[in-house]
């Protein structure tokens, strides 16, 4: 009726016009006010991506992040309580994978040598030496520690897979076992071809990852750094969450472009840079994956997106998905039962040829392009 010429109109029908037309329009407005002030992750990332070109261009963020070698207040230097020196003897070591773990996290590291950390099955079924290492700190509680700690020992006289240091394993320490990874390499593992962290409830298609990665090599891929790459991400700056950072801590409104550190691969001279890079950095900013991307960006690394490394859901469970899965998020109970299904032969007979093909496309659309994105993998990978 409102859209009617206002010829056709009664006076009384006009003023009703105008008045629904002025409370829809209030609506809108104080809605639009609410979404701004309740919803302030949005706005931040609307504005956070539009200073992304100067993050990523510019080197005032590394700038003033730089800290003194010779000011270090010796936080980085951390005992070895447990270490592997001699893992990788061997100079042909294609991947060189860190898992990131808690001491408590036993039967996590358990599923994952028997599955997609196997070194041994990697070795034979796919023609690839990968090393296997579990980083860890100390438990927080004194009274549980001494004990746990004779577990850890006796665990890695079995296994030979931990490296340990002694600072409390913490979320807030992320960034200390981060250099703890990247310094353990750089010292005991240099040759590796390339080198992947995960945390221990992901799930990583390992012989999908390793056919990559031997393309890659073949190719004598440089700076390479691949994963979920997050770009233009503001900093959380709500003190009620768990990613709250200060401006004292970070005071700029977008990180660097980095890649989720759930899981994430680069090849060894990446490893090296942002290693050096690391030594000249403050690492009061706890969040490690941010801290990876602050390393790399200040040595001129680019991440790059894979469109089959998760984000926080887990992948559906499908052949067509496993297919081209690399990694899925959120997997404790199930990782036998996914290393399974995820492996087993007929996955390639149902997935290729044409018809395999087209059926997968179709599949995949199904599964992955949804109204509302569950944190998987996007759309798009269906269409690639």
């Amino acid at each position: 009726m409102c859209k009617l010429p206002r010829m056709y109109l009664t006076s009384r029908k006009l003023r009703r016009c105008q008045f629904l037309q002025v409370m829809a329009t209030c609506f809108v407005v104080s809605f639009m006010l609410m979404w701004v002030q309740d919803d302030n992750d949005i706005v931040n990332h609307i504005k956070s991506y539009s200073y992304r070109y100067f993050i990523n261009s510019y080197g005032f963020v590394n700038s003033s992040l730089s800290v003194l070698q010779k000011k270090s207040d010796g936080s980085r230097n951390f005992k070895y309580l447990i270490n592997n020196k001699d893992k990788c003897q061997e100079k042909d070591v294609l991947l060189l994978l860190f898992v990131k773990t808690s001491p408590e996290n036993r039967r996590r590291r358990d599923a994952i040598r028997s599955t997609w950390g196997n070194e041994d099955f990697i070795r034979f079924q796919y023609a690839a030496n990968i090393k296997v290492m579990f980083a860890l700190g100390i438990d927080q509680d004194p009274i549980k520690r001494s004990l746990q700690q004779k577990q850890l020992e006796m665990e890695n006289k079995v296994y030979h897979d931990l490296i340990q240091q002694e600072f409390l394993d913490t979320f807030h320490n992320l960034t200390l076992k981060f250099l703890l990874q990247f310094g353990w390499v750089n010292t005991y593992c240099r040759d590796a071809k390339f080198i992947m962290t995960a945390d221990d409830d992901i799930f990583v298609h390992t012989p999908n990852l390793i056919s990559y990665l031997k393309d890659m090599d073949l190719m004598g891929v440089q700076d390479f750094w691949i994963g979920r790459v997050h770009r233009g991400s503001p900093p959380i700056r709500n003190k009620h969450s768990k990613y709250y950072v200060p401006y004292e801590m970070y005071q700029w409104a977008a990180y660097p472009d980095y890649t989720a550190g759930a899981a994430y691969v680069v090849s060894r001279d990446v490893a090296a840079k942002v290693y050096e890079a690391s030594q000249t950095l403050n690492i009061s900013l706890y969040i490690d994956d941010v801290f990876m991307g602050i390393c790399a960006n200040k040595m001129g690394i680019v991440p790059q997106h894979h469109l089959f490394f998760s984000g926080e859901g887990k992948a559906p469970y499908h052949q067509c998905i496993y297919n081209r899965m690399m990694t899925s998020h959120g997997h404790v109970d199930d990782l036998l039962y996914l290393w399974k299904q995820a492996t087993d032969p007929k996955v390639k007979d149902l997935t290729s040829g044409f018809w395999g093909n087209t059926y997968c496309k179709v599949v995949n659309i199904v599964l992955l392009c949804k109204f509302q994105f569950d944190g998987t993998y996007p759309c798009s990978a269906a269409w690639s």
